[in-house]
């Protein structure tokens, strides 16, 4: 019986003790790069591109709004509320009026002081709900402190509850057999970024990072109506990151930055990263960068599919929001 050493040709037997000539250290080394650039190449993570998909929604929508203003003379409408001047809610109300005149939707908007009563914002909301001309309305959040934020959601009729916090949507949405009148822009947006790059969820398992009423929760909702097997991480669970590895698909929206590593992820996962975080980077002219909830460059090696932060998630909340307004009008203006 030969051993593995006597098998072995003797020009090319080296001794155990021996270190091996350079150039077949060199060798050895090369391959091991030209592996490991393979392999980076192979588990590199396909992009899901929130700006296009994004686009191509507001596409249709104005396509419809066309259509709608062609047949019945008149066009959705969608009224904001802004209470205070907080810059960041005032960039993005600016943005949602912009997005509206470019798919052809009715913009209304009341900006009130940042004293006003809850009273007075809800005499706002109340004269919104009466107007047949408004078939969506958006409450910019947060609000001062003194006005009770659920009770001026909950008083927005529910038919025109563009953002899907109505606890009637809410309540249908968790229920099998019933329909929301409106689903939360964000989660709906995430679902669509995962259909419309042809990641199946039927039968996978997804994990949500995150059980927010207004990201997390509903997005577990939307996910377990496609007969996903749901599981949501929360800040209690004590081991998020072994659950996380079972996941098919993964929904990051904790709002911690870069939480979700890519040790965490099982390979060949679709990853949406719902989270936008400042992160401190001297190189950039603003002095931070933004990021997500997602590690993303470990992530990337790792995933199958993954969103970019920006560029991901964020284009596809203010069109969803001009989807959910189409649908209301098109409800209120019927066949």
């Amino acid at each position: 019986r030969r051993t593995d050493a006597a098998a072995a040709p003797s020009a090319h037997r080296l001794s155990s003790s021996a270190p091996a000539p350079a150039s077949l250290r060199a060798s050895a080394y090369g391959r091991r790069q030209r592996s490991s650039a393979m392999v980076a190449r192979a588990m590199a993570a396909e992009i899901i591109d929130g700006k296009a998909i994004a686009q191509a929604v507001r596409d249709e929508v104005r396509d419809k709004v066309t259509a709608m203003r062609a047949k019945t003379g008149k066009a959705p409408g969608l009224a904001v509320v802004l209470v205070g001047e907080r810059k960041d809610s005032q960039t993005y109300v600016r943005s949602k009026k912009k997005a509206c005149e470019e798919a052809g939707i009715e913009s209304f908007g009341t900006d009130l002081p940042e004293d006003a009563t809850e009273e007075e914002v809800l005499a706002v909301v109340a004269a919104y709900n009466a107007d047949p001309n408004v078939h969506g309305i958006l409450v910019q959040l947060p609000m001062p402190k003194h006005i009770n934020e659920e009770r001026v959601l909950g008083a927005i009729d529910y038919e025109k509850d563009v953002d899907g916090f109505h606890p009637l949507n809410i309540g249908r949405l968790s229920q099998r057999g019933r329909e929301p009148l409106f689903v939360p822009c964000t989660p709906r947006g995430c679902i669509e970024l995962l259909e419309r790059t042809g990641i199946p969820i039927a039968g996978k398992e997804a994990v949500v990072v995150g059980r927010s009423n207004v990201v997390g929760t509903p997005a577990a909702l939307l996910l377990q109506r496609r007969d996903a097997t749901v599981t949501i991480v929360h800040s209690r669970t004590p081991n998020p990151e072994e659950i996380c590895r079972r996941a098919d698909i993964v929904i990051a929206a904790c709002g911690q930055m870069e939480m979700v590593k890519g040790s965490w992820l099982k390979p060949g996962c679709a990853v949406i990263d719902v989270g936008i975080n400042a992160k401190d980077d001297p190189s950039k002219k603003r002095g931070y960068r933004l990021v997500g909830d997602v590690e993303y460059d470990s992530a990337a090696e790792v995933a199958g599919h993954i969103t970019p932060v920006p560029g991901g998630v964020g284009p596809m909340t203010i069109a969803i929001l001009l989807q959910n307004t189409l649908e209301g009008a098109e409800r209120a203006f019927g066949p």
